[in-house]
């Protein structure tokens, strides 16, 4: 008997130990509006192929060997922010109350969550005929009913909140329009389902320009963009 008791007793310890971690990993904190990037790459050339050679074991002497075309030079552009879930909310409401939802106090949109909302790019590009050099800035929307404008502004972002800080900004809190470049109408559209994670995109890229996009709920904002010389 005493070999079942021990198997018993050994059970009811694994039993625990995953149970302990399971709890222990559903209680693990996750950020509510997890960070993220959308990027794309103007310009660059696929070469004819090229051979790269990587170690599969730093002790060994077993390379892997590819070839293919590889795409090479190009500009980077990026958007970098929070991406908030819908979570059953009202995003938009109403009337005069509409956007009021995701100004939380601010005086326009974030379209994001957590740190200011960012764009990077390594080209010039063209919004609404105005020319802004490589660098980078921060996003906002001005939400109003069924007219959105993206705002482009070279305002600094804060990390960390620091309400002492006025050179730079948590989210919109604080924002003013005198750092503004770029104010552009957002065209807005209707989408077949209900996007729970807003995400930024780019479409219908070329050499010459494209889109950029945010989906969030059924609405879909756009605005188009050239590549400056």
């Amino acid at each position: 008997m005493k070999p079942i008791i021990v198997a018993a007793v050994a059970a009811l310890a694994l039993g625990g130990t995953l149970s302990a971690q399971r709890q222990s990993q559903s209680q693990t904190p996750r950020p509510p509006s997890p960070d993220g990037t959308s990027s794309t790459q103007i310009g660059g050339t696929y070469g004819d192929g090229a051979e790269i050679r990587k170690m599969a074991d730093p002790k060994s002497r077993v390379y892997y060997v590819t070839r293919g075309p590889i795409h090479e030079g190009g500009q980077w552009i990026d958007i970098t922010y929070g991406r908030p879930l819908k979570r059953g909310r009202d995003l938009w409401g109403s009337a005069a109350d509409y956007g009021k939802n995701l100004y939380a106090g601010a005086p326009v949109w974030r379209a994001g969550a957590n740190v200011t909302t960012r764009l990077k790019t390594e080209s010039r590009i063209i919004i609404n005929r105005k020319t802004m050099d490589p660098g980078e800035y921060s996003l906002f929307i001005d939400l109003k009913p069924n007219n959105w404008t993206l705002i482009v502004s070279t305002w600094a972002p804060q990390t960390e909140f620091d309400p002492n800080n006025k050179a730079a900004l948590w989210g919109a809190y604080n924002y003013t329009p005198d750092k503004d470049i770029v104010r552009a109408p957002m065209k807005l559209e209707a989408l077949p389902h209900s996007i729970d994670e807003l995400t930024w995109s780019f479409g219908d890229m070329t050499d010459r320009g494209g889109v950029m996009m945010l989906m969030w709920d059924t609405i879909m904002a756009s605005v188009p963009f050239e590549i400056g010389k």
